[in-house]
């Protein structure tokens, strides 16, 4: 049996738009999933705890996890940004942010293949120039959020940033076929070349 537990603040980033949730403790107990219903954030704890209504906790999260989290959602954005403003006519289908890869999906009659190199190239580029990362939001009442770099428009954005893109490292892509009229673009990152290559 497990145990939903909700709290009134929290700094666990629960699943949603395809990023994976923290992963941490709450009172010394670990966390088993966070998910968000609406605008509240619901935590499954294993049933062996003693936590009850009123309990003062320590929130705890996987800061490594967390902070890899937060560098391949922004390189996923920057992907899709690039990738939208080079053809037009793609459209997205899915994403999924996990801590070793990110990946996007496409509806797409086309192989991005040849442009895989030249669009790796200019996210590396805007990453090399280590500019803020502007995150705010655009309607706090509705808790719509958005980021910004000078390449880009505002962008709207729930998920969680990081403060600089220089963050990211060294970006990796690589393309496969998930189905017929579909492309999906794998994302890596690391903090350097060498660290692709163990």
């Amino acid at each position: 049996m497990v145990i939903k537990l909700l709290f009134k603040e929290t700094i666990f980033y629960a699943f949603s738009g395809g990023q994976e949730s923290d992963y941490g403790t709450i009172g010394g107990y670990k966390v088993l999933e966070a998910r968000k219903h609406g605008k509240e954030i619901f935590y499954i704890l294993e049933d062996n705890h003693n936590l009850k209504v009123g309990d003062v906790v320590k929130v705890v999260i996987d800061w490594d996890r967390g902070y890899k989290l937060m560098r391949l959602h922004f390189a996923a954005e920057l992907v899709l940004e690039l990738v939208c403003k080079h053809f037009p006519d793609v459209i997205k289908v899915g994403a999924h942010i996990a801590e070793d890869k990110a990946r996007i999906d496409f509806e797409w009659n086309q192989n991005i293949s040849p442009f895989i190199n030249s669009l790796q190239q200019e996210a590396q580029n805007i990453i090399d120039s280590n500019q803020e990362i502007i995150s705010a939001f655009s309607d706090e009442s509705t808790q719509r959020r958005y980021w910004k770099i000078n390449e880009f428009s505002q962008v709207p954005c729930g998920g969680t940033h990081i403060k600089r893109t220089g963050e990211i490292g060294v970006i990796r892509l690589k393309r496969t076929n998930p189905g017929k009229g579909r492309e999906r673009i794998e994302i890596y990152v690391s903090e350097s070349n060498d660290s692709f290559l163990r």
